[in-house]
Formats: structure tokens, sequence, C-alpha cells
């Protein structure tokens, strides 16, 4: 179930939210130092998905960015840009498998309390 609210989000949350696509595809390509084709080369292999405007154009979030800029790095050292998607998406899964072991480790009176941080790491 979707929940939407009636008044406007603040404007203030949107600057702190990692999901927000905030970020031009030429901004996102020059906060990173990479190119418009590597954004779209990244996209066409579903490492991210940008949002799009009302126009249609590319949006990033800082989350996505961070991903690109993974990709970018494993890409600059040689590794062809499928094997880079796929070393990323790889690292994400254990990642989570690793946090998900760490919350079945503690004993389970823990495991009810809330861990504070609310980012899973």
């Amino acid at each position: 179930m979707q929940v939407t609210s009636k008044t406007p989000p603040n404007t203030t949350d949107k600057f702190d939210d990692d999901d927000f696509p905030a970020y031009t595809m030429g901004r996102a390509a020059e906060m990173i130092g990479t190119t418009p084709a590597f954004l779209r080369a990244v996209g066409e292999a579903r490492l991210i998905v940008p949002l799009r405007s009302e126009g249609g154009h590319r949006r990033y979030s800082r989350y996505q960015l961070r991903i690109a800029a993974r990709a970018r790095e494993l890409v600059d050292q040689g590794t062809p840009i499928d094997a880079a998607c796929r070393i990323i998406i790889l690292e994400d899964q254990l990642q989570e498998a690793q946090r998900i072991n760490e919350e079945l480790r503690r004993p389970a009176a823990d495991r009810n309390q809330p861990t504070g941080s609310g980012t899973g790491s």
C-alpha cells in the first residue's frame, strides 16, 4: 500500500534524502568525474536506474552517484563495465548478507531493540 501525503514534503528533507533524484545527467557526470555516456552505460547495464523528470531527462540521487563512482573506479582499474557492474551487485549482496548474519547472531532480546541508526550498517 502506498501512502500519499496531502501536504507537500518539506523541501529541506529532500536535501537529506540519499534517494532524492536531485542531479541532472550533466551535473552527475561532473560530480563523479566521468561522462554522460558512462552514466548511460551503467544505466543500460541496469546497475542504476535513474528517475526521469517530467520532460524525460535522467535525474540521479546521491546513492546512485556513489554506485556509479564505484563502477568508474573499477573501470579505471581496467575492469570491463559489465564485470564492474556485476562486482558491485555482488558486493552489495555480500554486505546485506553480513548485516543479516550479524543480526541473527545477536541474542533474541537484543534483536527486538531498535538499532538506532536505521541505516542497516
